[in-house]
């Protein structure tokens, strides 16, 4: 666990953070930005879980940890000497990921159109998350490319995006509440 008796260092106070192995990085660099975002994925997940109770607000909590999990895996470079111990997204949280889907996927009728993001006050902060999620993942693909990033972490944010789809849908009425695109509808 972590224990924080101070909350300011002044240690970013010249552009610069530290990663979890104690390297530092400027605040700009892309793999900041990820995990950075990461972390605003995880912000919205909190409002989201003010309008969801029972399963719903609980599938978000175990979310909201599994992000902070993400982070924490995002920060620590494969190549540190550090990296040995470091806490990693496991494909058993993708898996859950992928169960959760299904379940609320079965109950919902096909999509014919796109549907745009509202509905529900929960499908619209779930909509968020989707979008921040995808977001963080675009970011980290970048990183990958050019440093060590976990696969697993890739493939959970990836998985996730589409766990806020199908619960935003599940939580409009199981789709009854969706707003569907109607193309050109304004023209």
């Amino acid at each position: 666990m972590v224990k924080l008796t101070r909350i300011y260092t002044r240690g970013g106070d010249k552009g610069r953070t530290s990663l979890s192995d104690g390297s530092r990085q400027p605040k700009y660099a892309p793999r900041i930005e990820a995990y950075g975002t990461i972390d605003e994925a995880n912000s919205a997940y909190g409002l989201a879980r003010l309008y969801c109770s029972g399963i719903y607000d609980d599938m978000l909590l175990r979310i909201q940890h599994d992000l902070f999990d993400a982070g924490a895996d995002v920060s620590m470079p494969a190549q540190s000497k550090k990296s040995v111990h470091a806490l990693r997204i496991i494909d058993d949280q993708v898996v859950r990921l992928e169960q959760e889907i299904d379940r609320m996927n079965a109950d919902l009728t096909p999509l014919d159109s796109f549907i745009l993001p509202g509905g529900s006050i929960a499908a619209a902060h779930l909509h968020l998350c989707r979008t921040v999620v995808r977001r963080a993942e675009r970011l980290l693909v970048r990183v990958a490319q050019e440093q060590d990033i976990s696969p697993a972490v890739i493939r959970y944010l990836n998985r996730l995006s589409d766990h806020a789809f199908v619960m935003a849908r599940t939580l409009n009425n199981n789709g009854k509440d969706d707003v569907l695109w109607v193309p050109g509808a304004n023209r």
